[in-house]
């Protein structure tokens, strides 16, 4: 699926904007399982800000969790 470049934008500023809640900005792990959630909602056609905020947020715990492990 080709994404637009809008939803290539918000899916770049919401990992960003996620990333600068973890330590250093997040490890690459951490930085990778937020980016391929956010990549899996944008192909299921969640592009909004809102809906990669919500996917990255719960991607967010998850990462943490398994930083924490």
């Amino acid at each position: 699926m080709m994404l637009s470049d809008r939803v290539k934008s918000n899916m770049e500023f919401v990992l960003e904007e996620t990333c600068r809640e973890l330590p250093h900005g997040g490890d690459h792990e951490s930085r990778r399982l937020i980016a391929e959630q956010l990549l899996q909602a944008a192909e299921a056609g969640q592009g909004s800000l809102g809906e990669l905020r919500a996917v990255a947020l719960q991607a967010f715990v998850n990462a943490t969790k398994i930083t924490r492990q």
